[in-house]
């Protein structure tokens, strides 16, 4: 199978996720940002990310490639409760957090930015949706404090390095990929128990942190 992905991309991530940690091989094919015709070929619309089927057709939805793949074998591994806590502080954090990531981003050495054309229509289509990247970053202090004191309130909300609630769930598909975000952001500090359950969750889907690209 091929998953076709942006390396920045949350969404994307949520796919990759359940490959890593069901162990299972895909070919990872990342598009430039800027490429519009090979998605809209694929599905209709330019989005990712899209998964391959070893049929050759093609199937879009973050949360449709992660079941879809799941449920492959007939055994499962989301399993475990989701908690309504998680994703109102997902809800809350990402009200905010874009406007430190998206400029971040799109300095970042990202394969789906290499070239000037590609990472210009990042820029362009994501100032459009926030606004200026330049005054986003100029606030970047008050945000990560901002971030810093949600990430307190995440940190009682985590059972195990292994899952956020103790078993792998939909939960843990929706908030790694967030945290692997901040790893881009220089400066921040995450409580002790939320950087062990990143690290974890990294090591166990086998998606590299954005350490070497931090700002």
């Amino acid at each position: 199978m091929k998953l076709f992905i942006y390396d920045h991309c949350p969404f994307c991530v949520k796919a990759r996720m359940i490959f890593g940690l069901k162990n299972l091989p895909v070919r990872l094919v990342t598009l430039l940002n800027d490429d519009e015709a090979t998605p809209v070929s694929m599905i209709g619309k330019k989005m990712a990310p899209i998964l391959q089927k070893e049929d050759g057709s093609y199937l879009p939805e973050s949360m449709d490639i992660v079941h879809y793949v799941d449920n492959l074998d007939g055994k499962p591994l989301l399993t475990g409760k989701t908690n309504p806590a998680i994703a109102d502080w997902l809800q809350q954090v990402g009200s905010y957090s874009i406007n430190l990531l998206l400029p971040r981003f799109a300095n970042a050495d990202f394969e789906e930015f290499a070239t000037d054309s590609a990472r210009q229509y990042f820029t362009d289509k994501k100032q459009a949706s926030i606004g200026n990247f330049a005054v986003h970053l100029g606030d970047s202090a008050d945000l990560i404090a901002q971030l810093e004191t949600d990430l307190q309130v995440l940190s009682t909300l985590i059972a195990s390095p292994e899952a956020v609630n103790g078993a792998l769930s939909e939960d843990d598909i929706h908030l790694f990929p967030l945290l692997r975000s901040f790893s881009i952001v220089a400066g921040l500090t995450l409580p002790e128990n939320v950087e062990a359950y990143r690290n974890r969750m990294a090591q166990r889907s086998d998606i590299p942190l954005l350490f070497d690209m931090e700002q």
